[in-house]
């Protein structure tokens, strides 16, 4: 057995097709003439305010604009979801009070990372010069000139 729900019924659009004897070619829902023509005018006022003169090809332009955004909002509406519905959701999601989401801070902080001025030596180049220069660890260090490396040759390669 088959149970038929009533969604045919509201699925009807309310559509406005033009004057009678001289329909328009496409169909318009009503809640898409009363989204697309304030948002021609808000169109043309965004472009007045960008600078672009008015002229044939900025209200064509204007033209397909309106045509994009009437679209992407009616296609969001629904006979189960009408504009007003629409509209208040967009409203209660804007005013909505959010989470603070920034940090005020952490378990780790950089704050106590030490900063040195000069650049810390690798272990065994820090082991080598106290054996050279004599100083106990912790001494101050005063760096001279890089001693040279010897050249062993490939013998001593050879045993590594």
């Amino acid at each position: 057995m088959r149970i038929r729900t009533d969604d045919e019924v509201y699925r009807v659009d309310a559509v406005w097709l033009g004057p009678p004897k001289a329909t328009f070619p496409w169909r318009a829902r009503y809640v898409a003439w009363l989204i697309g023509i304030p948002a021609f005018f808000v169109v043309l006022g965004i472009e007045r305010w960008a600078g672009w003169s008015f002229g044939f090809f900025s209200t064509a332009w204007a033209f397909v604009a309106t045509i994009a955004i009437t679209r992407l909002l009616t296609a969001k509406i629904s006979h189960e979801r009408p504009l007003g519905t629409v509209v208040a959701m967009a409203g209660r999601e804007l005013n909505t009070p959010r989470a603070v989401t920034t940090g005020t801070g952490g378990a780790v902080s950089a704050s106590r990372v030490r900063v040195r001025a000069e650049r810390p030596l690798p272990k065994h180049k820090r082991r080598r010069q106290y054996q050279h220069h004599g100083g106990p660890p912790g001494a101050a260090i005063t760096q001279g000139t890089p001693r040279a490396r010897r050249n062993r040759g490939n013998a001593a390669r050879a045993g590594r």
